[in-house]
């Protein structure tokens, strides 16, 4: 699939950009974040895989499927900087860190080590997992704001106990969406012997990955976020030495045949989400004359001029240094003015507020009141200014 080669640097050209997603257009969208947004191209990659699924589902799933799997993971590995041996495909982060949390042996006096900006269905996983072994989670309490990314470093690294078996550490945390320095947490802890798990749910594609360099024992992440590869699509990667013990979440027809027979089967599925992040990886890459470098530079500088704009025009303080943003930036809001539209609604009720002016946007109620806004390249400066303006007048003025 080839896309086109397309400067970012004119309105016209951010138009053009913005056509390749089928995102409402009367909706300026600035959660890119939570569920990403697949563009045409690609879905019509997968219409087209789905298509050949249904003339002939046996030919499909069990004559040509391991091929095509073993294909589109060797085109994931070379973005991953992986070897496509140490990759399986899951449908998202959340389903990797089970598959970690639930293969592993835990007993009583074993310690699981989070952070207070760990995500949350990952933080119910591993309360799950322990409870039910007699091990503990441990919180790391990380500062906030944070403006120093060694701070973070420090507060991981002074939570741990000779007890400590396994550090699940967010790479990009939501909803703070700071970018926590995991290179120096996995080489600190993995020395000493602490297994780390980091969830990358929004990293690939956000930030230059290099998984074999980075030395995790396990990295999982998203394709559907900022690779904008269709809803189900993301991987976990499984350190040579470590993968005899991890399984899938479903047993299916691949036990016991290893990693990859086992996670490629978990039961009759549709894997075109799977098979077409070659064509994610492939469209997103060609959109600027850079190719992903350029991608990931522009929406870092968009975040970052989005976070300013709105800090002016609201009067607050950004809670992070640039060097801990990528393609996402939070704000703490000002509290609401007595008498404002703002005053009686919680974070849900502002959302649906701003949604009704037609703006998405993240509102999160810890760390309280929290807005998270993302930059893919249908963004434009001028949206976070709107949602600036519209903030402004629901937290400030009164009706």
């Amino acid at each position: 699939m080839r896309g086109p080669s397309v400067s970012a640097d004119s309105s016209a050209a951010r138009g053009e950009l913005a056509a390749h997603w089928a995102l409402d257009p009367q909706v300026r969208y600035l959660n890119h974040g939570s569920f990403g947004a697949c563009p045409r191209a690609v879905l019509e990659a997968q219409a087209a895989l789905r298509r050949e699924m249904e003339r002939e589902p046996v030919d499909f799933l069990v004559g040509a499927l391991p091929a095509r799997l073993a294909a589109a993971r060797q085109a994931l590995a070379r973005f991953l900087g992986a070897k496509d041996s140490d990759l399986v495909f899951v449908p998202n982060a959340t389903t990797g860190v089970n598959a970690v949390l639930r293969s592993l042996e835990w007993r009583a006096g074993d310690e699981l080590l989070l952070t207070n900006h760990t995500y949350p269905a990952c933080r119910k996983a591993a309360e799950y997992i322990t409870g039910r072994s007699g091990a503990r989670v441990v919180i790391a309490e990380l500062p906030f704001p944070l403006c120093d990314p060694q701070h973070a470093a420090e507060a991981v690294l002074e939570a741990c106990s000779p007890h400590t078996r396994l550090a699940l550490l967010d790479h990009v945390t939501s909803p703070s969406a700071l970018v926590l320095p995991v290179e120096t947490l996995v080489r600190t802890l993995e020395s000493t012997g602490i297994q780390t798990l980091i969830d990358g749910a929004h990293a690939p594609g956000m930030v230059p990955l290099d998984l074999d360099s980075l030395g995790a024992s396990y990295y999982t992440g998203n394709a559907h976020k900022w690779l904008c590869a269709p809803k189900g699509a993301g991987f976990l990667h499984v350190r040579r030495d470590r993968q005899e013990a991890i399984h899938p979440t479903v047993i299916s027809h691949g036990y016991p045949s290893g990693m990859q027979a086992e996670f490629d089967w978990p039961g009759t599925f549709d894997p075109t989400a799977w098979l077409s992040i070659p064509d994610a990886l492939e469209f997103l890459g060609c959109l600027l004359p850079g190719g992903w470098p350029e991608l990931m530079a522009r929406n870092h500088a968009l975040a970052l001029a989005g976070r300013t704009r709105i800090a002016q025009i609201l009067d607050i303080e950004p809670p992070c240094s640039d060097s801990m943003i990528g393609a996402m930036a939070s704000l703490r809001l000002p509290a609401p003015a007595p008498g404002s539209i703002a005053a009686t609604l919680d974070e849900k009720g502002l959302h649906d507020w701003l949604r009704a002016q037609d703006v998405e946007g993240a509102l999160f109620a810890e760390p309280l009141p929290l807005l998270r806004i993302s930059a893919q390249l249908y963004n434009r400066l001028e949206d976070y200014e709107h949602l600036a303006r519209l903030l402004r007048r629901a937290l400030l003025h009164v009706r």
